[in-house]
C-alpha cells in the first residue's frame, strides 16, 4: 500500500512533517522519485490549485502548501537529477522594470513548480536586456511577464519586441500577466497566451507547450 495521497493531503493542509516523513518512507519502499513527485506532492498541488482558483483557498493558504512542497522537492530532486528525469519544461519569470510588486509571480512560480516545470525567477524589477541574458543563456521553453501597475505594461510589447530583434522569438513561447492586462491586451503586443492567476498560469504553460 502506497502512501501518496498522505503525502497529497499533508501538501494540501501544509503538513511539512508529514510530507518530509512520507516522503521519506516512500523512497525507503522503493517508489520511484517520478512516482512520488506526480503522485503525492503534484498531486496536491493540483489540489491546491483547483481550490484556490475556485475561491476555496486563499493566498495564505497557497504559500503554505508550497513550502510543504518544498520540503519534499529537496528530499526527491537528488533523485530526480540522478535519473534523469527531464521536466516538462523551463520556464524564466519575471516582473517588467519599474514595477517591484511579486506576489503574483511568485504564486506562478510556486504552481508551476508544482507541476514539475523547472523555474529560473528573475525576480522584480527587470530590464529588457536581462530577460534577453537569460533567454540566451538558460534557454527556456517559456518567458512569463508580470506587471501590476499601468505605468508599466509598455515594457512587456518593448520585451518582445527585443527578442524578436535578437532573433529569439521563435525559441520562446511569452505568457503575461498581471492584474491591469487581459487576453486583448497580450495579443495586440504578440504574446502567445495570458493567464489571469496562477491556476490558469499552470493551465496556459501546458497548453502553450502542448502537454
Amino acid at each position: 500500500m502506497n502512501n501518496f495521497s498522505t503525502i497529497a493531503n499533508a501538501i494540501y493542509d501544509g503538513d511539512q512533517n508529514t510530507v518530509v516523513a512520507q516522503t521519506k518512507l516512500a523512497i525507503e519502499e522503493g517508489n520511484t522519485a517520478l512516482e512520488i513527485l506526480e503522485k503525492g506532492l503534484m498531486a496536491g498541488m493540483d489540489h491546491v490549485g483547483k481550490d484556490f482558483k475556485a475561491g476555496d483557498l486563499f493566498i495564505p493558504e497557497v504559500l503554505v502548501a508550497s513550502r510543504a512542497m518544498q520540503a519534499g522537492m529537496e528530499l526527491l530532486k537528488p533523485l530526480l537529477v540522478s535519473q534523469k528525469i527531464k521536466s516538462p519544461g523551463k520556464v524564466i519569470l519575471g516582473t517588467v522594470k519599474g514595477d517591484l510588486h511579486d506576489i503574483g509571480k511568485n504564486l506562478v512560480s510556486i504552481m508551476l513548480q508544482g507541476a514539475g516545470f523547472e523555474v529560473i525567477d528573475l525576480g522584480v524589477d527587470v530590464s529588457k536586456e536581462t530577460f534577453l541574458d537569460a533567454i540566451v543563456t538558460h534557454k527556456p521553453d517559456l518567458l512569463g511577464l508580470s506587471s501590476l501597475l499601468t505605468t508599466t505594461m509598455p515594457q512587456m510589447p518593448e520585451i518582445i519586441d527585443a527578442i524578436q530583434q535578437a532573433g529569439l522569438r521563435d525559441q520562446v513561447k511569452i505568457m503575461v500577466g498581471g492584474a491591469p492586462l487581459n487576453e486583448k491586451y497580450a495579443q495586440t503586443i504578440g504574446a502567445d497566451g495570458y493567464a489571469q492567476n496562477s491556476s490558469i498560469a499552470v493551465e496556459k504553460a501546458k497548453e502553450l507547450m502542448s502537454i
